[in-house]
């Protein structure tokens, strides 16, 4: 982390009253000056320059590019010459010219006109006009004056292990690196610093006068705020400055001032102060937020610890830890704990409660250990964390709506050139809805890329039908618990673990018949270990008998194997030309396939037992039943699968696509599916429930619709609560509807996700050079899509519905959401965004969120507003858009958190 990385942890600002502590962490931030080192020189008439920097035209920095076409310019058709260094040897200085080259053999000096470029050992330097003194061993450099009095062609200069600057004008001597430079102008750490003059000397100090520090990156900074020093002399391990004051909007705030300054300068990471918020909520009361202490652990690790302390009794506290290890790993953890009160203490409203989070990151790069793998995404905690706390008090919609938390870590190992691969996993699943967690710790699979067992490496010709024959194998084995949040770390929860492995062996053959047909048939054999057992009995209690699930520890197996072939074709329909349809095709994928499955209930397998209820009847039941692989089947099937696949495509003619004629295919259906099975040996209800699926996109394939259901093909007796062994048909109906579901999204300008993904992308590729506060920003823009402003789309709104049917028999169920979000711009500079959503069932509107951004260049305002629920606030924010200053910021904000 560098110093300036420093100054943004320890002197982050809240509000006006620490305006004079940021006007002391500048001076601090002068620590990262020597990375933006200048050598100066003197003016002389011949090479007169406009020297008042804060004066002159715009500039456009983009010195990178310009510093890059300067270190790779092969300098075609250059000339070198020699310079004297003061060891008595001869280094070679490369220079070339677009316009002109004059050299002065009296006095030894060399004129460049026009793009010139001169190269010497790790000094690199690009302007206007070049003057080489060779009897001096110096360089200078200037800009020029065009037709239309404009100063054109600045210096763009590279010292080494420096980034490039631009400048008025500099002179620089090869022999003892010393010099001067006019009216600099460079970026540092999202800040922008401007200087008249500049002189380093061969002791590596450096004295300024004149300069200024400014968030904005024009030369003239229309809205500006920093701070304007007089003169100052930065060292290795000292800054000293003369009079310094800060600056507003222009205005000098000379009431504001030090008349010197010294600060000591460590050049590495240091633990220091970090400054807190001051606010007030309507529950909780007045609130001093995230003060605390920054520990600088080493060149890998650094570390926030924070407190938040409320006036009513509530307190929260945080542990944020980074680690980075360049090119193998990097991440992160951040533990967080929160006690609220809410009510008055002695009376039944009063309640306590305590949430933590925690979630880690980590990633492993590729290269740092080929062929094997290592990530972690973790979040769990308590529900009602993120209720609790508003989000750590950011509103932040999709915090606030999230009704899941997942964790995941994982590690992936290849053997034998790939043909085997390992992995193992910890998993978590929270519903918060529920309150529910389910638990593997860990999961493991091992597998074997198939191979064809009777298929010979010699082999000549095509594969005998017996060579096609395809065997894999695959092992797996989990640690699951199911159990509430609320005891979940109890012992008697903690005892529920279900452990056990599971083998599988498929075998399979693939044939082509009577070139319209693939015939495929298959062997699957499953064997599953399992650690525990389940019993029923009954228990003779006063109040009657009870029926109890025992569980019994120890290792049992059970297997189950199935056979099945088949066979599968396409039929191609095509339908005549209707008005703009000049074609219509039609492609049928019917499949049948015979199934055979042995009955596991027999005795002779040992899966299955009696339970005799509290009236003297008998039921068989698995003693596996509830484990983690279930139990074999009950009961012989010997039936016939089949599916039906149904994909219809046109095509339209069209004025505005020119490409293909002029004609546009378009998907009309895609995908849709019947299946089913019909079981030759059951007792009754032979025909299993016929599933569909499928998938369409209308208005010029804006929108995909997904939909699937279930149709039961037999009738369902109303009076006495159960299907009934009759085929619906019979009496009418062709299938009762028992399931249904619909669901799509859409945005109605595509451009403003394709902007948001391009930003993203962008983003995402500076992650290595991001602060840790830029990456969480880039993560909450990932998950919120209303976190990215883009003031180049003047407006987007976007929408998702789902819907779901079920019913079945007695009682049917509806639910129907739809959500909307969205943004457009009042003015290229002014931007107005929503979040909003309606729950069909509950007849209500979900939380609604509306923000207003203003550009303001180098700061920006929003206004953040909840107008009613629970979490009903409202908040204005001005900041500045530099990272290095990106907690200097004045907010107000109003909350009734807790209220509702």
């Amino acid at each position: 982390m560098r110093n300036s990385d420093l100054l943004q942890k320890y002197y982050s600002l809240s509000n006006l009253k620490a305006v004079a502590v940021f006007f002391s962490s500048f001076l601090l931030f002068l620590t990262v000056f020597p990375t933006v080192s200048v050598r100066g020189q003197e003016r002389s008439k011949q090479d007169s320059t406009r020297l008042d920097s804060l004066s002159r035209a715009p500039l456009q920095l983009d010195t990178i590019t310009l510093a890059d076409s300067l270190a790779t310019d092969t300098l075609q058709a250059q000339d070198s010459v020699q310079m004297d260094s003061s060891d008595g040897l001869k280094a070679v200085v490369s220079i070339v010219a677009a316009d002109s080259q004059v050299t002065d053999l009296k006095t030894n000096i060399i004129y460049l006109y026009g793009e010139a470029k001169v190269k010497y050992e790790g000094f690199e330097l690009a302007a206007d006009y070049i003057r080489v003194d060779q009897a001096k061993n110096e360089v200078f450099a200037s800009g020029r004056y065009d037709h239309n009095n404009k100063y054109t062609g600045r210096p763009i200069v590279i010292f080494p292990n420096e980034t490039p600057k631009a400048v008025d004008s500099l002179r620089y001597n090869f022999e003892t690196a010393n010099g001067i430079t006019f009216g600099i102008f460079t970026e540092v750490e999202g800040g922008f610093i401007q200087a008249s003059k500049v002189r380093k000397n061969q002791y590596n100090e450096m004295s300024l006068f004149h300069g200024m520090y400014s968030t904005c990156n024009l030369p003239e900074p229309h809205t500006h705020f920093g701070i304007q020093i007089s003169k100052g002399v930065v060292t290795e391990n000292q800054i000293i400055s003369g009079p310094a004051y800060l600056v507003m909007e222009g205005i000098p705030l000379r009431f504001i001032t030090i008349p010197f300054g010294f600060f000591p300068k460590p050049n590495k990471r240091s633990s220091g102060f970090l400054f807190p918020t001051f606010g007030e909520e309507l529950n909780r009361g007045f609130f001093m937020r995230d003060i605390g202490w920054y520990l600088a652990l080493n060149d890998y690790w650094d570390s926030e610890i924070r407190g938040t302390l409320y006036s009513k009794g509530s307190y929260e506290a945080a542990v944020l830890t980074r680690y980075r290890v360049n090119y193998k790993y990097n991440g992160g953890f951040n533990i967080n704990y929160a006690n609220t009160r809410n009510g008055v203490v002695g009376t039944p409203q009063y309640q306590t409660r305590n949430d933590f989070r925690v979630t880690w990151n980590h990633t492993q790069l590729q290269e740092a250990n080929p062929g094997t793998t290592f990530s972690a995404n973790v979040m769990f905690g308590t529900s009602s964390y993120a209720h609790n706390t508003a989000a750590n008090a950011s509103y932040n919609y999709d915090e606030l709506t999230r009704n899941s938390m997942n964790s995941s870590i994982s590690y992936g190992k290849t053997f034998a050139d790939g043909k085997v691969n390992f992995t193992a996993s910890m998993r978590h699943s929270q519903d918060m809805t529920a309150q529910t967690v389910s638990l593997d710790l860990p999961t493991f699979s091992l597998s074997v890329s198939s191979f064809n067992p009777f298929d010979s490496k010699d082999r000549v010709g095509e594969q005998k039908w017996y060579q096609r024959i395809n065997v894999s194998y695959s092992l797996r084995g989990d640690n699951v618990l199911n159990a509430q949040e609320s005891g979940l770390f109890s012992k008697e929860t903690l005892s529920q673990f279900q452990s056990g492995f599971q083998h599988s062996i498929p075998v399979s053959l693939s044939l082509n018949v009577l070139k319209f047909f693939q015939f495929n048939t298959s062997v699957n054999y499953n064997e599953s270990w399992h650690m525990q057992t389940y019993r029923r009995r009954l228990e003779n209690t006063p109040s009657g008998y009870v029926e109890l699930r025992d569980t019994v520890n120890g290792f049992r197996r059970s297997y189950d194997y199935s056979m099945s072939s088949g066979l599968s074709t396409k039929i191609y329909g095509m339908y005549p030309k209707i008005g703009k349809i000049q074609a219509m095709r039609h492609v049928i994928t019917p499949s049948v396939n015979l199934n055979y499955r042995p009955d596991f209930s027999n005795p002779m397998y040992g899966f299955y037992r009696q339970f005799t209820d509290a009236q003297g009847r008998e039921t068989p039941y698995s003693i596996f039943q509830g484990s983690r692989y279930g139990s074999p089947g009950s009961g012989r099937s010997m039936g016939i699968g089949f599916s039906i696949d149904n994909n219809i495509e046109a095509k339209i003619l069209s004025s505005k696509d020119t490409t293909n004629g002029g004609v546009k295919k378009i998907p009309i259906l895609q995908g849709l599916t019947f299946s089913g099975n019909y079981n030759f040996v059951a007792d009754s209800f032979k025909l299993s429930n016929i599933n569909f699926s499928g998938r369409t996109a209308i208005f010029n394939q804006k929108i995909n619709l997904n939909f699937n259901g279930t149709f039961d093909p037999y009738q369902f007796d109303q009076a006495a609560g159960r299907r009934v062994n009759r085929f619906a048909i019979k009496e009418g109906q062709l299938a009762r509807l028992t399931n249904f579901g619909l669901s799509f999204d859409y945005s109605f300008n595509p451009k403003a996700n394709e902007s948001r993904q391009r930003g993203l992308d962008s983003l995402d590729n500076q992650k290595v050079n991001m602060t840790p506060e830029q990456q969480q920003a880039l993560a909450r823009i990932s998950s919120d899509p209303n976190a990215f402003v883009d003031f180049n789309i003047p407006w987007n709104l976007a929408g998702s519905f789902s819907f779901q049917y079920s019913n079945p028999g007695t009682r049917s169920n509806v639910t129907a959401t739809l959500n909307l979000h969205g943004d457009f711009s009042l003015t290229p500079k002014w931007k107005v965004q929503f979040n909003s959503g309606y729950d069909f069932r509950q007849k209500e509107i979900s939380l609604t969120r509306f923000s207003i951004y203003r550009d303001l260049h180098c700061w920006d305002m929003s206004f953040g507003w909840v107008p009613f629920g629970r979490f009903q606030s409202y908040n204005v924010t001005i900041r500045a858009k530099a990272s290095i200053l990106q907690d200097l910021k004045l907010t107000k904000r109003n909350d009734n958190f807790g209220g509702f």
